[in-house]
């Protein structure tokens, strides 16, 4: 497990504009990640589909030794990504 991150209290400054980016950008960043999830289960589904054709756990091996920031497991035919920074479809 990682180092668990020191909280600093205070306060910060900033103008107005700042804020207002810095606010949408959040908006932006939860769409992005809404998607991210979306896709990674038309993966999930595209993935049990190939496991019901052939065998691709040598695969999933493989991409399971050089992945870093996801796992992909198979469990009775049907595949689930998990993601390293802890979210699951």
């Amino acid at each position: 497990m990682g180092k668990k991150k020191k909280s600093i209290r205070g306060t910060v400054t900033i103008n107005l504009e700042d804020y207002n980016m810095l606010f949408n950008e959040a908006d932006s960043t939860l769409e992005l990640r809404d998607e991210l999830l979306r896709a990674a289960t038309e993966l999930e589904i595209f993935l049990s589909f190939l496991c019901t054709r052939i065998d691709i756990l040598p695969f999933v091996e493989k991409y399971n030794l050089q992945a870093k920031s996801s796992t992909i497991m198979l469990e009775d035919g049907k595949a689930k990504i998990k993601f390293r920074n802890n979210y699951n479809i």
